[in-house]
């Protein structure tokens, strides 16, 4: 695959950027040093990115799409009251998918799990403002 200047610049771009960054977030950052790239260019290869493997798109109800570069199999946490997305770093549990078939006959590749409840700033009333 050719990878352009654009692409690299995006995998760069993300690959600085902490926790889970929407699409919107990754063209903000770009736009201040590549007011020239299109918020199109940089949704299309994120996509790229996610297809190649090379970031992980994290979808969670409620929430605009976003981007993980953390590879391997994780669960995440979104805070109900601040709207954070924090990585859950416990055992993938890839039973679960054999227990599913087993059960229901569904044929199963993969599973995501979504935790959701208050994070401990917001317990601590020092939630974000947005």
């Amino acid at each position: 695959m050719r990878q352009t200047i654009q692409y690299q610049i995006i995998q760069d771009t993300i690959q600085k950027m902490h926790g889970h960054p929407t699409a919107e977030d990754v063209y903000q950052e770009i736009h201040k040093e590549y007011p020239n790239i299109s918020k199109a260019t940089v949704y299309r290869n994120l996509h790229q990115l996610a297809d190649n493997k090379k970031i992980n798109q994290v979808l969670i109800p409620d929430s605009p799409e976003r981007f993980d570069t953390i590879l391997p199999k994780h669960y995440h946490f979104k805070c109900k009251k601040c709207g954070d997305i924090f990585d859950v770093n416990i055992d993938y549990l890839s039973e679960i998918n054999d227990t599913v078939q087993n059960a229901y006959g569904f044929q199963i590749d993969d599973h995501d799990i979504i935790f959701k409840g208050i994070c401990p700033k917001c317990q601590n009333g020092k939630e974000l403002q947005h």
